[in-house]
């Protein structure tokens, strides 16, 4: 169940920030000498880097939930 959120935000995420992402290439590449707006190995970078970060930051709050006792966290309720 915490899993299950984390796709659908990073999805979300990627699927605004990378048109942002290139948007900003362009204007920075307007600005500055030999800078190119395109580089698919930046992007692809910062992509799995945001994904890796994503995923190890839904794992420890999931691995935590499943060591819980479901009567000691039916209790607290």
């Amino acid at each position: 169940m915490v899993l299950r959120g984390a796709p659908w935000q990073v999805g979300l995420g990627l699927a605004l920030g990378f048109p942002g992402a290139i948007g900003a290439g362009y204007l920075i590449a307007s600005q500055l000498f030999r800078v190119t707006p395109w580089d698919p190995l930046l992007l692809s970078g910062a992509t799995l880097l945001l994904v890796l970060a994503a995923l190890i930051g839904a794992i420890i709050p999931a691995r935590r939930a499943m060591r819980v006792d479901p009567m000691v966290a039916l209790r607290y309720e």
